[in-house]
């Protein structure tokens, strides 16, 4: 493995650099679980708003548009989104919400430029944002604890962060893939230089590792149900947060940027209580959901959309007491983990970076 904590942290600056000058520009008219986003996938599905399936808006004012830019192509992380805007969710609270695929830059960069009003993040990239001056906010949890993690075939052996050494690890070419791993590893007392980290970009998990990689980072709900479930292939599961508990952060959730807060707090409080009742339908009706996701985009595997959605309706709200609520201390020892692996190095303002203020109480 080659590079640093400090040449990771140089890397991640400069691509957070572009989000800075990017603030600054105004709102814009204008877009992933643990990759980056795919330019390859067809927008069509996911872009084409669709028309409202049951409750109409409650007044003949005209709906007020705004985009969601998803994290990446399509998945069961993103249902409640789909069930929100084609079941008039958002509709009835006097949102037409248009959900789109991100860009090569990804969400986060396209929230912070105001070419969308809202966006799907993950903790991690909120919380370097914040420190190099990023003002996005995260709005609510996705999935209340960690899904992802590094998976292998089990025939591969890889059972904790020790058995990284000597193997070859498949990433999309971000930075903190390095510092995760490096970090891991020396917490288990193994030689992170024994790593061979090579970018496979967006190519298929099941090709890449019978072909060129040992082990990738992936969300278990998706990746790890289509392997386990729907091809019948067994998979070794590293979960991070079983070897610390503040890397069980929130990823993925949902995002906004303060100007948003400031200027338009009904519109994000239309937003976020349209997208709690989307999950919360998903979580009490995860046969149907899956249903509303396969028809809003057909290409997806039905059997594994099926599949996934089983698995990770129930864990959506999980032991929290509301879908999307978020605790503080998850925000504080995530930093304090990036902080103690030299990853981070400033204070931050947690308070400023989440709010459960929009979710219905």
């Amino acid at each position: 493995m080659k590079g640093s904590f400090k040449t990771w942290k140089m890397a991640g600056a400069g691509v957070l650099a572009g989000l800075l000058l990017l603030t600054g520009c105004g709102d814009k008219g204008g877009s992933n679980g643990g990759a980056s986003p795919s330019s390859s996938a067809s927008p069509s599905a996911s872009q084409a708003p669709s028309p409202s399936a049951s409750a109409p808006a409650e007044s003949a004012k005209p709906l007020t548009e705004v985009k969601v830019v998803l994290d990446w192509t399509p998945n069961t992380n993103h249902t409640g989104l789909y069930v929100a805007r084609d079941k008039g969710f958002w509709e009835k609270r006097g949102l037409k919400v248009e959900i789109v695929q991100p860009p090569e830059t990804g969400a986060s960069q396209t929230v912070a430029s105001g070419a969308a009003e809202f966006g799907v993040g993950y903790q991690e990239d909120l919380t370097l944002g914040r420190e190099n001056g990023v003002p996005l906010v995260s709005l609510a949890a996705i999935i209340q604890h960690n899904t992802s993690g590094f998976a292998s075939p089990v025939s591969k052996n890889i059972k904790s962060p020790k058995d990284f050494e000597g193997k070859t690890y498949g990433g999309w070419g971000s930075p903190v893939e390095q510092a995760v791993i490096e970090t891991l590893m020396k917490d288990q007392g193994a030689d992170p230089s024994k790593v061979k980290i090579v970018n496979i970009g967006t190519a298929d998990y099941f090709t890449a590792v019978k072909r060129d990689i040992d082990f990738a980072w992936i969300y278990y709900a998706w990746t790890g149900v289509e392997a386990t479930d729907v091809r019948k292939e067994p998979l070794n599961i590293v979960w991070m947060k079983d070897f610390d508990k503040r890397l069980d952060y929130y990823t993925p959730l949902l995002m906004t940027s303060e100007k948003m807060i400031q200027g338009k707090p009904d519109v994000v409080r239309a937003f976020v209580e349209g997208a709690a009742e989307g999950y919360k339908y998903a979580i009490d009706h995860p046969d149907d959901a899956a249903e509303v996701l396969i028809k809003a985009v057909p290409e997806l595997n039905a059997d594994l959309v099926r599949a996934s959605q089983k698995w990770l309706s129930p864990r959506y709200q999980d032991d929290a007491p509301r879908w999307g609520e978020q605790k503080k201390e998850v925000w504080e020892g995530y930093a304090d983990w990036m902080t103690s692996h030299g990853i981070m190095k400033k204070k931050l303002d947690f308070d400023a970076m989440f709010t459960n203020e929009f979710l219905p109480k």
